[in-house]
């Protein structure tokens, strides 16, 4: 049988370029290479699409020097990429696409955009659900809807900030007391995420979220347990949701740094958690997966308190997929490999046919 084509793209013009291209090592070393071809496009911080030639050019970071251009083609009829070097260009026909994508640009429904214009069946989530699933706010608001308790917050729209910066903080704190989380409703791995003790803090969070993104979410700060878990499925598939694991970070709270370069931060999978509360969050994970219209995979983050209730937090359509990263961590705790995690992944994919 005739291999198939799988183009990984990774990179990104996000903050989390640098995670994906971590991720993107990861997932390329578990393809099954018997089976499948890999084309590996990168993306510069500048947008600028480009072939790397071996996966050592992936690990070193070499392939930002690539001469050779590679660009997916939205022509439905050609289903390729189209490789230019030198001023001489060529069709690559591919089977299969592979966002390894973090955040703006990779994780919000763009690219997925240019696959289904290109009829390449992809890798993760569809166009509405990245989008939605991207934006913290519009998450929260369909989230709601399935009468799963969230943490509370107040919507911040940055023009408004901008205009009266003392109207958004006396809104902040008639709503909540210190401590609170700003957050970017755009952003991943918490970037531009900071948590506030005081209005001078806040002043602070607000302008630095600002930098990521239009719209702020303030909410409230949560105590408890920092738990996350894994989904796997969608369409005629039936999603699947792992065990439990729970943060434990280095920092104050699960930032950048404390998730990809603090090695003081742990993660503790199947921890002892209050009541029945692991069962209730695969339970909620699920629900809302297929609530934003999932599908591949996702990872559902939640807090869980003392006394056993569960807050939704986020989800990611496109988690990391690093060495540390907890999504794969969660699939081998429950004896699903990093190769056959990535391989029924790639196959869910070439199951679901772009529209």
């Amino acid at each position: 049988m005739a291999k198939k084509r799988v183009a990984v793209i990774f990179g990104g013009q996000s903050s989390e370029h640098l995670v994906s291209c971590m991720s993107a090592v990861n997932i390329m070393e578990q393809i099954d290479l018997l089976r499948y071809e890999v084309l590996l496009i990168g993306i510069t911080e500048e947008g600028r699409w480009l072939m790397a030639d071996s996966f050592d050019d992936v690990r070193s970071g070499a392939w930002r020097e690539s001469t050779t251009e590679a660009i997916i083609s939205p022509d439905t009829t050609k289903k390729c990429v189209i490789l230019t070097r030198e001023g001489q260009s060529n069709s690559v026909p591919v089977d299969v696409a592979f966002p390894v994508l973090h955040g703006p640009y990779g994780e919000d429904g763009t690219i997925q955009g240019l696959f289904e214009l290109a009829g390449i069946p992809y890798v993760g989530c569809g166009v509405l659900s990245s989008a939605v699933c991207m934006d913290k706010l519009y998450t929260k608001q369909i989230v709601e809807t399935l009468g799963i308790r969230q943490a509370a917050y107040v919507p911040v729209l940055v023009w408004r900030m901008r205009r009266d910066m003392e109207a958004v903080i006396r809104q902040v704190e008639e709503r909540f007391p210190y401590p609170v989380f700003v957050k970017p409703a755009n952003a991943g791995s918490s970037r531009g995420i900071t948590k506030a003790k005081n209005r001078q803090e806040l002043t602070a969070g607000l302008k630095e979220a600002a930098t990521h993104d239009g719209k702020i979410l303030v909410e409230e700060a949560i105590t408890g347990h920092e738990v996350e878990c894994a989904v796997l499925g969608g369409g005629e598939k039936p999603v699947l949701s792992s065990g439990v694991g729970e943060i434990l970070p280095a920092a104050e709270f699960y930032d950048f740094d404390a998730k990809y370069f603090n090695e003081d931060s742990r993660t503790v999978i199947d921890p002892e958690l209050p009541g029945d509360s692991a069962a209730e969050v695969k339970k909620a994970a699920e629900r809302i997966f297929n609530a934003l219209d999932g599908y591949g995979l996702a990872r559902v983050d939640f807090f869980v308190t003392e006394d056993g209730n569960v807050i939704f937090n986020e989800i990611n359509t496109m988690p990391g997929f690093t060495a540390i990263s907890m999504y794969p961590m969660l699939w081998e705790a429950r004896g699903l490999s990093k190769r056959l995690l990535v391989d029924k992944l790639i196959l869910l994919a070439l199951e679901r046919k772009p529209r």
